[in-house]
């Protein structure tokens, strides 16, 4: 069982539901993010999503663009990334560890060779944002050989024919994207959430994790009472930002916000 379906499975076993922080890869600097990745989990966190620094993130607003250019500035490649995961595994090898990125990376890689290495890595899942499931068959085919899951996202528009198609091919879970517009976007409304969650479940058995406009314990909260994930992107990144000087402060913000999360998702539960 790969370990995204064993951590979902005892969650679910426990009456809780995930709680999946995001972070930038090397951002602000490449020393600090094994340390950081170990921290969140100590604070609660049940999978990882670890960003892979792009130059042109066009689905992540000006806080996640900023974290790129940070990490960028050290020159955080694909293969460095994989490296902080190999490195992550040293002392973790149950937390799931899920990459986001957009295709360009993977694809000058190439899907084998990425797979192979990811894989080795103890990468257990991949998002790539810009790579739609009619141009992503090859992919997937290369990651299912190497027991990595591919993650899709859904979209508030996303109409019943391309919840089913993508249903389909996704393993894992499902990640609907809850607001339209960039990452860091606000106005999350919790009852449109759920009607869509609800309309996502009727066409898979997997998990649906929900993330975009998650930025506080109480929307935590609100938002796991209806899915079987939370993810928490810019929150977390604002605060990598805020304290970039700083490795332990990064550390004690972030944690404070995902330990306060966990313990409000877990109420709600």
């Amino acid at each position: 069982m790969s370990r995204l379906k064993s951590r979902f499975a005892r969650l679910k076993a426990d009456n809780k539901q995930a709680l999946i922080p995001f972070v930038t890869a090397g951002d602000p600097h490449p020393s600090i993010t094994v340390g950081l990745l170990h921290d969140m989990v100590k604070a609660g966190a049940s999978v990882l999503e670890l960003g892979i620094p792009f130059s042109d993130p066009m689905a992540e607003g000006p806080v996640i663009q900023a974290a790129c250019e940070r990490a960028l500035e050290h020159n955080v490649s694909l293969k460095d990334v994989l490296g902080m995961v190999s490195e992550f595994r040293q002392q973790d090898n149950d937390t799931p560890i899920v990459l986001m990125g957009y295709a360009n990376p993977v694809e000058v890689m190439g899907y084998k060779t990425f797979a192979e290495a990811a894989a080795k890595a103890g990468v257990d899942g991949l998002i790539i944002v810009d790579l739609p499931p009619e141009e992503g068959e090859d992919l997937v085919a290369e990651l299912r050989a190497n027991n990595i899951d591919m993650i899709f996202l859904l979209a508030p528009t996303s109409t019943e024919e391309r919840i089913e198609k993508i249903c389909q091919m996704a393993s894992g879970f499902v990640y609907y994207v809850s607001l339209k517009g960039v990452t860091g976007a606000a106005n999350l409304d919790v009852q449109s959430v759920q009607d869509k969650v609800q309309q996502i479940r009727q066409h898979t058995d997997i998990p649906v994790g929900v993330g975009f406009g998650i930025g506080t314990a109480e929307k935590a909260a609100s938002v796991s009472a209806v899915a079987d994930a939370v993810v928490v992107g810019s929150a977390i990144v604002k605060r990598v930002a805020e304290n970039a000087n700083d490795g332990e402060r990064i550390s004690a913000e972030v944690c404070a916000l995902l330990s306060s999360m966990r313990q409000a998702m877990d109420i709600e539960s």
